[in-house]
């Protein structure tokens, strides 16, 4: 055929799907371990999924099976359901998500859930809010290490551009004034209009709380350069040690000046485990942002009948203190279980408090270079020779190569044991190597 017959969107390279993120889990799907059919393939540790507390919300739904099988008061539902809603969504789902999403927070803040717009989940929610506040080609400000879909969810249709804020391990990646400032500065030499700064707290991929003095530095910087923040809090219900966690709504508290600026993205799919469900939300001030990402919302709806299953579950207070305070233990010792039985190998994790992964120091374990190349290199043999898919720093747009994300709450305690016995023999085979490199007087420091 002459000429083109599909858009530039259909034929352009810019989804982000050649990024070792998205590979790994493609070599996965090729291989996927099974302890019974497939014990020697590949465990997926590059995916944030909290797969510990099905039981507790199987539980509730064995105990309350009207919401699930759409009965309100022992009658059915279903053609309540099952015809067209209004976008602006269900009003006691959108009310159990506001009081739920406040509970997280300790109850010190509340949201208001005429403020909120659901989406089809975060990446939904994040994708609205760069259409509502930037144009193509303008920019957001992202500290990095940041998880490597942003690449996707933020430009791939927006047309948006991220420009990395560079965090350092020299303060565990901590957000720093001269780092933000970088950051705007590398943008405005390439003549960039810069419309705001996006973080996630808790950190994806660190696993670590957004600190006040960091807060402070963030929002002093968006009222000076006159842009927007989004703090995607996804994980706001994992914390699971000190320090708290501190929400961006409680941040602002007393800062009139930044109520319209700042823009809150949440989902069930990582404090329940739901990210099949698809329910997210974005909360804002900002009255203009409000009306418009609703109107947006009917491109990615939340079904119905999830919300109504959903306004049940969360109306539940007993159940929900219960839940999230029992899926924080489990986070907790599945968390401390990974960390331990690194360190027996000699691999150090960054001190985190929350997450479904842990930021992995492998700088030690390089493959022929202290670079780049030897990260992608000792990924290949995590992935091809141990079987084990994690998603290296490179990935995440890191500046310090060696560093890899490992998530651990989509296994069994079992798998997870596995897994660190594969990282262990990995560490016995490079040691090995240069031991031999060493005793024939060859340089062993990046022996492959």
């Amino acid at each position: 055929m002459k000429g083109r017959i599909l858009s530039r969107k259909a034929t352009c390279s810019s989804h982000g799907q050649d990024s070792s993120y998205f590979l790994g889990w493609e070599e996965y799907e090729k291989n996927p371990y099974d302890p019974i059919t497939n014990p020697s393939g590949i465990i997926q540790m590059g995916l944030a999924e909290n797969q510990l507390s099905f039981d507790l919300i199987e539980a509730w739904l064995a105990n309350n099976p009207g919401p699930a099988g759409f009965k309100r008061n022992g009658e059915s539902v279903f053609r309540e359901l099952a015809l067209f809603q209004d976008y602006r969504g269900y009003p006691a789902f959108k009310s159990a998500l506001a009081e739920f999403m406040s509970e997280i927070r300790g109850n010190k803040v509340k949201f208001n859930p005429n403020k909120l717009v659901l989406t089809a989940g975060a990446t939904s929610a994040n994708e609205t809010l760069m259409f509502c506040l930037a144009e193509p080609g303008e920019v957001f400000l992202v500290p990095t290490p940041y998880y490597p879909g942003f690449d996707r969810d933020l430009k791939w249709r927006t047309g948006v551009e991220i420009v990395p804020i560079n965090c350092s391990s020299s303060n565990g990646f901590r957000i720093t004034e001269q780092a933000l400032n970088d950051a705007y500065a590398r943008a405005q030499k390439h003549d960039l209009t810069i419309k705001g700064v996006l973080i996630t707290n808790p950190s994806n991929p660190l696993g670590t709380t957004t600190t006040q003095p960091e807060f402070d530095i963030l929002l002093d910087f968006v009222v000076e350069k006159d842009i927007h923040i989004i703090s995607d809090e996804i994980y706001s219900g994992t914390v699971f040690d000190p320090p708290g966690f501190i929400s961006i709504e409680e941040a602002i508290s007393g800062r009139p000046d930044l109520s319209k600026r700042v823009h809150t993205v949440y989902s069930l799919s990582k404090d329940l485990g739901l990210p099949g469900f698809r329910a997210g939300t974005i909360y804002s001030n900002n009255d203009t942002v409000v009306s418009t990402a609703t109107k947006m919302s009917s491109f990615g709806l939340v079904s119905a009948q999830t919300q109504y299953l959903l306004s049940a579950i969360l109306g539940d207070k007993s159940f929900t203190r219960a839940y999230i305070a029992e899926n924080q233990k489990r986070l907790k010792g599945r968390h401390d279980g990974l960390v331990v039985g690194l360190k027996k190998w000699g691999i150090e994790c960054l001190k985190s408090n929350a997450g479904l992964f842990c930021w992995v120091d492998m700088r030690h374990m390089l493959v022929g270079s202290d670079g780049f190349e030897g990260e992608m290199k000792l990924w290949e043999k995590l992935l091809y020779e141990s079987g084990l898919n994690v998603s290296p720093c490179s990935s995440c747009h890191c500046l310090e190569p060696g560093w890899f994300r490992v998530c651990f709450a989509n296994m069994s305690v079992k798998t997870l044991d596995l897994a660190v016995r594969r990282i262990g023999s990995l560490v016995e085979s490079i040691s090995a190597g240069r031991n031999r490199c060493r005793a024939i007087g060859i340089d062993a420091g990046h022996v492959e």
